[in-house]
């Protein structure tokens, strides 16, 4: 018994430590183990988080995809809503310049984002160098006014013969230097209102001061006293002109590749000094200066708008009806007894080019084709030779300008259109330049 005794405490002091050994290598894994798990267990926390941003984004990209395809898919807005990277193409007389003034993007204003500004205003398409035509119709309640004041020079220089040609080469008789010069300066005042989305009318009222000089002078030395036999004929006028109505009806949306056709008619009020109604002096010299043309005229057009960003291109074509009427004016040694001005055809085409949100250029040529004025007189003491009336019929007229023009948006419902004309051909004016400002007063709606 002892031997067994003493047998087993021995079996049992040499495999005590060899358990003790694993017990204290297995401490330092379960350590590993638990650090491991608390891992894990952190990045399914963190995985769950993104999930969530991830489902939020999508829910967000959704809602403005729906918003979108709602956009898309609702009707065209009126014109006057573009957006002003569709050029301000300022009038002239929108302003409107501007063309007028200011086309593309015009279908809807870009959605905003995280962190982006958003875009200006918008407004609506003008072209400065259009003028009355210079912007698509305003939208409906909306009421526009516009301020416009423009300058006008034209210059004539010319060599007469007064005598007799006894051969050829061989002139007997005085050369006249014929200079005529015309300075025009107008100020106006317009407004627009729109009766319907595609519906416009306007009115204009232009206050005109102009002055007329005429000189015909000798060639130094062609007389015994050039000072002497110079005419001088230099008149001035100031009073308000002949005012202008216009209806304006948008035939056609654009957008798409699609351009904006506007319908437009003007009529022409003789609201302005007459002139075979102003007084002249005895050898028929007017005592002042016209500012009316004097004849009712109706002129429709056709204007197109064709948004390409970031440029527009537009063109016009119109006829201008100008009424006939007797005027029986006496202007020694002659009574003019009936006068009817020729109709014309015009046309022009250009292009807006846009620089940024707030500027946009305007290049352009224009031309109208005016038809003789037809006049009948008779002599106030008929002779054999000329007992009754005559007739007769002057040239046509080939009127082409250059056109160049600016238009820059000072703040969503004021901009600036400046425009300069050309002459191209002999009848044109030398040179025209127009400063217009038009407001919006009511936006509609």
């Amino acid at each position: 018994m002892r031997r067994v005794a003493l047998a087993l405490l021995a079996t049992t002091i040499i495999t005590a430590p060899a358990e003790a050994q694993p017990a204290r290598r297995r401490a330092p894994l379960q350590r590993q183990l638990d650090q491991a798990l608390q891992l894990i267990e952190a990045q399914r926390a963190r995985l769950d988080a993104q999930a969530a941003e991830l489902a939020e984004l999508r829910r967000r990209v959704d809602a403005q995809s729906e918003a979108v395809a709602r956009a898309e898919s609702a009707p065209l807005p009126q014109l006057a809503a573009a957006p002003p990277r569709a050029p301000a193409v300022a009038a002239a007389q929108g302003a409107a310049p501007g063309a007028p003034g200011d086309a593309a993007g015009v279908l809807q204003p870009p959605l905003e984002r995280v962190g982006q500004a958003p875009e200006d205003a918008e407004q609506p398409i003008q072209l400065a160098v259009l003028d009355s035509q210079s912007s698509v119709v305003t939208r409906k309640g909306q009421l526009t006014g516009e301020f416009q004041v423009d300058y006008a020079r034209a210059d004539r220089s010319r060599a007469v013969f007064r005598g007799v040609e006894l051969v050829e080469a061989v002139l007997v008789g005085v050369f006249d230097i014929n200079e005529s010069r015309q300075d025009v300066l107008t100020a106006s005042a317009a407004l627009r209102y729109g009766l319907t989305d595609r519906f416009e009318l306007g009115v204009r009222a232009p206050f005109i001061h102009r002055a007329d000089a005429s000189i015909i002078a000798p060639i130094a030395g062609s007389t015994n006293n050039d000072q002497a036999a110079t005419i001088d004929s230099s008149v001035k006028g100031t009073g308000i002109g002949d005012i202008e109505l216009t209806a304006r009806y948008q035939l056609l949306s654009g957008g798409n590749g699609r351009p904006y056709l506007i319908g437009n008619l003007q009529g022409v009020l003789p609201t302005g000094t007459d002139p075979f109604a102003i007084r002249r002096d005895d050898l028929g010299r007017p005592t002042r200066a016209a500012t009316g043309a004097g004849f009712w005229g109706v002129a429709p057009s056709v204007t197109a708008i064709l948004p390409s960003d970031p440029v527009v291109l537009f063109g016009t074509l119109g006829y201008t009806f100008n009424l006939p009427r007797d005027v029986n004016t006496r202007i020694p040694p002659v009574v003019i007894t009936y006068v009817d001005p020729g109709d014309a055809i015009s046309g022009s085409a250009g292009i807006g080019i846009s620089l940024n949100q707030r500027t946009t250029v305007n290049f352009g040529y224009a031309h109208t084709w005016a038809f003789g004025t037809r006049t009948r007189t008779m002599l106030i003491e008929p002779t054999a030779a000329w007992p009754g009336e005559r007739e007769t019929i002057s040239r046509d007229l080939q009127i082409g300008r250059f056109l160049f023009g600016v238009t820059y948006r000072v703040t969503d419902r004021a901009s600036l259109n400046w425009s300069v004309e050309v002459g191209a051909t002999e009848d044109a004016t030398d040179l025209r330049t127009v400063l217009r400002v038009p407001v919006v007063l009511l936006t509609g709606r």
